[in-house]
């Protein structure tokens, strides 16, 4: 996976880099020779399909609007409610395909469709359920792409976010926090659709695509401690333990008062001792 490790980090490094390329990009840890070339086409299509029904003058608020609309209505995108963890669901090129996704690749294609056409929608990463978000002549709307473009307000997000906290053990919530509403950047999209890939590769146990998915995290979060400590993991299991040990120490520089000091370095103790097997 070492080159698809040095492809994505060429690709985000650039000025031009776009949100669709650098997802694509991402796709190919389960299609290795993924061609992009169809998928962005299809990108095109949809917003050549929706060219005439946004004409210049057009408010940026009923141009979000006939966007989801089209999207999710005429053209039958949704999301993927009964296999919500099927990796295909974060991959751009297997969601225009199947016309099924989560809920932040969905809004992916969202993005990259009103891009397309000159209409800005802005991800924002609401705890637990991306949404996105569009200008108003009465103030920001944010839709959510998972439940067909529909418009969520304040009332909604704070039952939603609530909910979660609760479920997680969480802090109470009498309003919610601005930085939960604030607009994501690319990178940090990136980020957390590879950290959904992630989670879904390591709860079915398939860990050298849940290799691939953190070593492209890492390209993003270089100096993330946490990370460094799943690679490891990851490479452990796999039996690398020449690259498993070479994490953990790192991780040991980046986190040196971690609760898990002690239990890292008998790791690299017992991973000395299977220095034969190192690859």
């Amino acid at each position: 996976m070492s080159n698809l490790r040095e492809r994505f980090a060429t690709l985000v490094a650039q000025r031009t880099c776009t949100l669709e390329r650098a997802a694509l990009e991402i796709a190919r840890i389960g299609h290795p020779a993924l061609d992009p070339r169809p998928s962005l086409r299809a990108l095109d299509a949809l917003a050549d399909g929706l060219r005439r029904r946004v004409p210049p003058g057009t408010s940026p608020d009923e141009a979000a609007c006939i966007l989801v609309r089209y999207l999710f209505e005429e053209c039958g995108f949704r999301g993927n409610r009964q296999e919500y963890y099927d990796p295909r669901n974060s991959f751009l090129n297997d969601v225009l395909e199947r016309r099924t996704g989560i809920p932040i690749s969905l809004s992916v294609v969202a993005i990259e469709v009103g891009r397309r056409l000159g209409v800005r929608l802005e991800g924002v990463g609401f705890p637990g359920h991306f949404l996105v978000r569009a200008a108003g002549s009465r103030g920001a709307a944010l839709l959510d792409c998972f439940q067909g473009g529909t418009q969520v307000d304040e009332d909604d997000l704070l039952s939603r976010l609530r909910t979660l906290s609760e479920s997680s053990g969480g802090p109470e919530f009498s309003q919610v926090p601005a930085q939960f509403l604030e607009a994501t950047p690319m990178p940090a999209i990136l980020a957390r659709m590879l950290r959904n890939l992630l989670r879904t590769y390591q709860e079915r146990r398939e860990n050298a695509f849940a290799l691939a998915a953190v070593d492209l995290l890492l390209v993003l979060t270089p100096r993330s401690p946490e990370d460094l400590r799943t690679r490891a993991r990851l490479y452990e299991a796999l039996e690398c333990y020449g690259s498993a040990a070479d994490d953990l120490r790192r991780y040991l520089t980046l986190a040196p008062k971690a609760d898990d000091v002690e239990e890292v370095r008998n790791t690299l103790r017992r991973l000395s001792d299977d220095a034969p097997t190192l690859h």
